[in-house]
């Protein structure tokens, strides 16, 4: 019993581990510097983790892979936020996915997921964004920091639709191959 035990566990770390260098990699190939941010496809590959591993491994390899992104690229000041943000992300965008007998099959469930899981961290990144302008970088009042994290709203809503286009089809594409293998 103890055996199986260890190579589930051993099976849960691999999984994660790949996802979280898969969400690193999405992320650093192609990034756009924004005003105080950055636009990435990485949240695509946030998305993918969510049907393919579920909430809590998808919340864990969300968080690892976005926040080394930050920490490796000079977004320093962003890695905590973010490492609450992108699990939190992969967590709603899982846990939506598999509410009910969906099991992650559902398209509309899953975009509703991805939607709900978007807005979240676009209001997120905004409230970060207030707090990094307003008590790290210290050069901004509250209402200041208020009106200029405003800048990266459109920026974070490009993200979201991007990373569920870009999502969607590979999602379809990897379960038909998965389905073929089973």
């Amino acid at each position: 019993m103890e055996n199986s035990k260890s190579a589930t566990e051993t099976i849960d770390i691999v999984q994660i581990s790949l996802m979280a260098a898969i969400i690193f990699i999405a992320t650093s190939v192609i990034h756009v510097p924004t005003f105080i941010g950055v636009l990435h496809l990485g949240d695509s590959m946030v998305f993918l983790s969510a049907i393919l591993l579920g909430r809590k491994k998808s919340s864990v390899a969300s968080a690892v892979g976005m926040s080394l992104f930050d920490l490796l690229n000079g977004y320093t000041y962003w890695a905590p936020f973010t490492l609450i943000i992108k699990g939190v992300m992969g967590y709603i965008a899982g846990t939506i996915a598999y509410r009910k007998n969906y099991n992650g099959d559902n398209l509309k469930n899953n975009i509703f997921a991805f939607v709900v899981a978007g807005i979240w961290m676009i209001v997120a990144y905004y409230i970060g964004g207030t707090i990094i302008l307003t008590f790290i970088s210290k050069q901004n009042a509250f209402q200041q920091a208020l009106i200029i994290s405003l800048k990266d709203i459109p920026t974070n809503i490009i993200q979201v639709i991007g990373g569920i286009a870009l999502a969607i089809p590979l999602i379809a594409a990897l379960k038909i191959k998965i389905r073929n293998y089973i």
